[in-house]
């Protein structure tokens, strides 16, 4: 699934390793999550957007 989280990080000055702190995930997690080879659980999506100040639909693109 496409997304922007490596672009909304960068915005934030966090690296993988801050991030993955901050939503409870380890950095190869993030990373994994940033070239788009591995989709995060609601929960995880969730922290993410509220840390990112945006919504879920706007940070992953779901295409078929």
């Amino acid at each position: 699934m496409k997304n922007k989280v490596k672009e909304l990080r960068k915005e934030q000055k966090l690296t993988q390793e801050e991030l993955a702190d901050l939503i409870g995930v380890s950095r190869q997690a993030v990373n994994a999550i940033e070239k788009e080879k591995f989709d995060p659980s609601l929960p995880t999506a969730f922290k993410m957007a509220k840390l990112f100040k945006t919504t879920i639909e706007e940070l992953f693109i779901f295409s078929n």
